[in-house]
Parts: C-alpha cells; sequence; structure tokens
C-alpha cells in the first residue's frame, strides 16, 4: 500500500466520511476549509437516492463541493454490474466506507460458485460485500449504522451483525465495532450509532487489548470495560442466517467488541473524555439569519405542545376497531440550548407541527424551527455545506441521513497515529 490511503466512498450522501478523513480545502470557498484526519485520498465515490432524477439533490452537493467528477450517481448495483462487464473502471482502493441502511440481512440463498453467498436484493450490505469480493486488496474498512443492527431482527437477536461480521470474517478481516454517542465525546448532537472498523492483517490480536487499546479505544477512549463475554460466530454467513440467535430473547452482542477468525470478544464500556462539550446553543445562527417561516405561530402553539407532551388516551386501530390505551411520555419543549440537541431526523424539515422536529425559544420569549445551516452544524459539517439549491426540507433530509463527521475524523486520527508507528 502506497503512503496515502485511497478510499472509495459508497452511499456517500453529502460527502461525511470524505469530509472526516480528506479534510476539505478550496480556495474559493474557505468558510469550509476542515483539516484532513491523516494521509486519506478518497479516488472514487457513489451516491443514489432511490426514485426520480430529481430526488438526486445529495449527489448534485457531493458534485457542488468536491468537483462534477467526484461521486457516480447511479445504483450502486447497476454499477457493479457495468464493473464486471468491463465496461468501467473502478481504481483500487486501500479503504471502503460507508453508511449503509439497517434492512433486513438474511442470505437468499448459498452458492456453489467461490462468490459465497447472495442477499435480498435490494439490500445493500450485500453490494459491500461485492465490493470487497472484487477488490480484494483493499485493507481497511469504516462503515456507520443505527446501533439497534446489533439486535436485529426480533425474531433472531443479533443475526443481522453476525451476518455482517460472517462476511467479513469470510474476506480476512479482523473487527472492532463501538456505539458511540457523539454527545459524549464532545459533539453538539446526542446520536448513537455504531462504527465498524475491518481490517485485513496477518497479526493474531489479543481480543482484551484490542478492546482497550484499539484503533476504536484510541479514538474514543473508555476508562472501564464491563461484562465482557466471548462466543464464536457460525461456520458461514448462510448458517448464521439460518441459526444465529434463534430462540434468544436478547443480542449477544454489547455496545464494544472484536472478532477475528469468527471468535467473537464483546463487552459494554464506559466512555472515558475530558475535553470540552458542545450544545444545541453553540450552532445557533443570528436572528437576522432566520426567516420568518421557521418561528411558531400563536395558533400552532398549542398543537406542538400536544404532539411534544405525555399522552395515556384511548385509541381505536382504524382498520380492525381493536380498541387499546395508547401511552408516551413527554420530550423537552422548547428544546434546551445548554445541552446537545436530540438526534437530527429526515423529517426534520417543514413547518407542520411534530413530536420530533426540535423547536427552541429566541431571547424575545419566541419559537422557532432549525435552519438548515444548523443542522449542517450539529453533524458537524460547515455552515451552509448543504446550500447547493436544495429546499430547506431537502436540506433536512440529507442531515438527517448524515453522520456526524467528526466520527470518522478521529478515527481516522487513530489509524494515523497506529500507521505513523
Amino acid at each position: 500500500m502506497s503512503s496515502v490511503i485511497r478510499v472509495a466512498e459508497l452511499f456517500a450522501g453529502v460527502g461525511g466520511f470524505r469530509l472526516g478523513l480528506d479534510g476539505y480545502h478550496d480556495p474559493d470557498h474557505p468558510e469550509f476549509e476542515m483539516p484532513p484526519a491523516g494521509p486519506f485520498k478518497t479516488v472514487w465515490a457513489n451516491q443514489w437516492e432511490p426514485g426520480t432524477d430529481r430526488r438526486q439533490f445529495a449527489a448534485r452537493c457531493y458534485k457542488a463541493r468536491f468537483g462534477m467528477d467526484s461521486v457516480v450517481n447511479e445504483d450502486i448495483h447497476a454499477v457493479l454490474d457495468e464493473y464486471e462487464a468491463g465496461d468501467i473502471d473502478i481504481p483500487d482502493v486501500d479503504m471502503v466506507v460507508g453508511g449503509f441502511p439497517c434492512q433486513d440481512y438474511s442470505v437468499a440463498r448459498t452458492l456453489s460458485q467461490a462468490s459465497g453467498i447472495e442477499g435480498k436484493k435490494g439490500v445493500l450490505w450485500w453490494d459491500i460485500y461485492r465490493f470487497l469480493r472484487l477488490k480484494p486488496d483493499t485493507t481497511y474498512c469504516l462503515f456507520e449504522n443505527v446501533d439497534r443492527l446489533l439486535k436485529s431482527p426480533a425474531s433472531q437477536r443479533g443475526r443481522d451483525f453476525a451476518i455482517i461480521l460472517s462476511c467479513l470474517s469470510s474476506l480476512g478481516y479482523a473487527v472492532e465495532w463501538r456505539v458511540v454517542n457523539s454527545a459524549e465525546y464532545g459533539f453538539p448532537q446526542r446520536r448513537k450509532r455504531v462504527y465498524i472498523y475491518a481490517e485485513k492483517t496477518d497479526e493474531s490480536w489479543s481480543h482484551v487489548e484490542r478492546l482497550t487499546q484499539g484503533i476504536m479505544a484510541e479514538a474514543f477512549p473508555i476508562q472501564e470495560v464491563l461484562s465482557c463475554d466471548e462466543f464464536d460466530l457460525l461456520g458461514s454467513p448462510a448458517d448464521n442466517s439460518d441459526s444465529f440467535g434463534v430462540g434468544c430473547k436478547t443480542s449477544p452482542f454489547r455496545s464494544a467488541g472484536i472478532m477475528q477468525g469468527g471468535h467473537v470478544t464483546t463487552a459494554e464500556v464506559v466512555e472515558l473524555y475530558q475535553g470540552s462539550r458542545a450544545t444545541l446553543g453553540d450552532v445557533l445562527v443570528s436572528d437576522d439569519e432566520v426567516p420568518e417561516e421557521y418561528y411558531v405561530s400563536e395558533d400552532k402553539i398549542a398543537d406542538w405542545k400536544y404532539l411534544k407532551g405525555a399522552k395515556r388516551e384511548p385509541r381505536k386501530n382504524k382498520r380492525t376497531g381493536f380498541e387499546y390505551m395508547y401511552t408516551e411520555g413527554a420530550m423537552a419543549f422548547p428544546d434546551a440550548l445548554d445541552r446537545p440537541s436530540r438526534t437530527i431526523l429526515t423529517g426534520e424539515g417543514g413547518v407542520s407541527p411534530s413530536r420530533f422536529k426540535h423547536v427552541i425559544e429566541t431571547p424575545d420569549g419566541r419559537l422557532r424551527r432549525l435552519v438548515p445551516d444548523e443542522l449542517d452544524q450539529l453533524q458537524c459539517f460547515p455552515k451552509g455545506w448543504t446550500d447547493t439549491g436544495m429546499t430547506d426540507g431537502q436540506r433536512a433530509f440529507c442531515m438527517g441521513n448524515a453522520l456526524v463527521t467528526g466520527i470518522p475524523h478521529r478515527i481516522g486520527l487513530a489509524m494515523a497515529r497506529r500507521l505513523a508507528d
């Protein structure tokens, strides 16, 4: 491998992994300047939003920030078909990164060919697996997903994650994973996601040592390891699809773990962070940058309070007529400015009242929603990053799908230090 780590970014969105690893430098946009995490250079990227062409606003943003030829805006499955047919070229890379949707990863069938297995059509993990098989010299992987991946599905607790680990193991990768709440490491949003780091290595890892001194532990220090367990995955991805987690009420996968050669060590860990801590209030723009439509009108405040408030009320299923008691707890209203924000969702945009959208109180006592520039910053993108011709709703959708760029940045820093040593 060269001194530069060549990266392929899959399911690239508006470039969160690239921004976190490569950094950003463009003399025409000095306001977006960000330092690189190390010797990372994204040489190929893919982004495709299912639907009509006019929905490709994330890819258009990626091109606006990184160049017109920076991303392939086509379904990744079709792209890999074209590559295998020899119709296009995909450069060799040292590292593959991506945040892929949480879906049902079950194996549809076992193949006799060397390609191994296939999964359900449209499940994007299998395109990652296929990419790695087509590019066998790829040394590193870094993936992001919702933390429920460790527990799903309800019928076979932990099966989906076991399939993914088994796939990586079959290709010769050792794996570290960690559930990271970004607010626990100083970022302005309480966003909990699992990050999966994989590495092809001839070194035999000491699991307990790697748990406390590996890439993830260096990026996100821990002060204590709790409830450590060990077990083996089943023999193949197909075996894990059929049998892993059958009859289990809880998943065996904890918030941190190591896997090498099919052997798993997993534990709960306690974070260790002593740096500065950002809050929702730190990302707010000045009042003169907030359009009037972002302020909550007086006649809608009662609707917002109802949706945000605690409930215990009888309801009836319109289809079946079944009657039941519906309950849910209260949410903060307005959102606290002296704490990290709640997790941004894709539905953050729009004027309609919602339980999950953020509402803050301004110094003059008015209530308002968050503007897109604030959503960009809650994900640690530069202010205005998604201001590339999208509607405000599209900008909110992109941020709801994005990651906190500081998380891959910290992982990249840990990788760079390890490589330098």
